[in-house]
């Protein structure tokens, strides 16, 4: 792999990740609803999902990918139902915005399973990296040198350009502490990740 072709790389994953899809929206929706932390554990659920594409496309499982095409539909089904699911626990939580917060960074797991699941179903990742990745680097020389640098820079790029929504909707959450600015924030949040939902089901790769 050339240096160019990684730059190449970088810049394509920057500009796509920076593009506001359902995994941006859902990270604001969850910063908004739950902190900064809660947010962080949901982002590294969304970065082992597009590292999950980098090695399919990589090592070939595009084919597989394709034949099962009908996995990946019920994937972006379950990743829209469990978006409706927050919505809905973060509409119910508008009144008493505190204890969801508390439930909320008590359970990290759940927030990045969360963006793992997402990411496995938004068509615009699988685009990317069984589409457009081959067009950007010749992946039949690809080596295991190549690979780990590519992760590296995959997991950094996303890290830098999803980092920045995450804070700024945190830090304007925690901006407002009045409970009736806290339940318009848990309600605003809500109506975002109810949108993401749908927009994960009608969007079509």
């Amino acid at each position: 792999m050339t240096r160019a072709g990684l730059v190449t790389y970088a810049l394509a994953l920057g500009v796509a990740a920076a593009i506001p899809g359902p995994g941006v929206v859902a990270l604001v929706a969850r910063a908004l609803g739950s902190g900064f932390g809660a947010a962080m554990a949901f982002l590294v659920g969304l970065i082992l999902g597009d590292l999950t594409y980098l090695a399919a496309a990589i090592f070939g499982l595009s084919l597989i990918a394709e034949a099962f095409g009908t996995a990946f539909v019920v994937v972006r089904y379950g990743a829209a139902l469990y978006l409706a699911y927050l919505a809905f626990r973060l509409w119910r939580a508008a009144g008493s915005a505190g204890r969801f917060e508390s439930e909320a960074r008590d359970r990290p797991l759940t927030s990045f399973v969360a963006g793992l699941t997402i990411t496995l179903g938004n068509p615009k990742t699988i685009v990317f990296y069984l589409a457009i990745l081959p067009t950007l680097v010749d992946l039949r020389g690809v080596t295991a040198a190549d690979f780990v640098t590519l992760v590296i820079v995959t997991a950094a790029i996303l890290l830098a350009v999803m980092t920045p929504y995450a804070a700024l909707a945190a830090r304007a959450r925690e901006s407002l502490r009045r409970p009736a600015f806290r339940a318009r924030l848990n309600r605003g949040a809500a109506a975002i990740m109810a949108g993401a939902a749908a927009w994960t089901v009608l969007r079509r790769a």
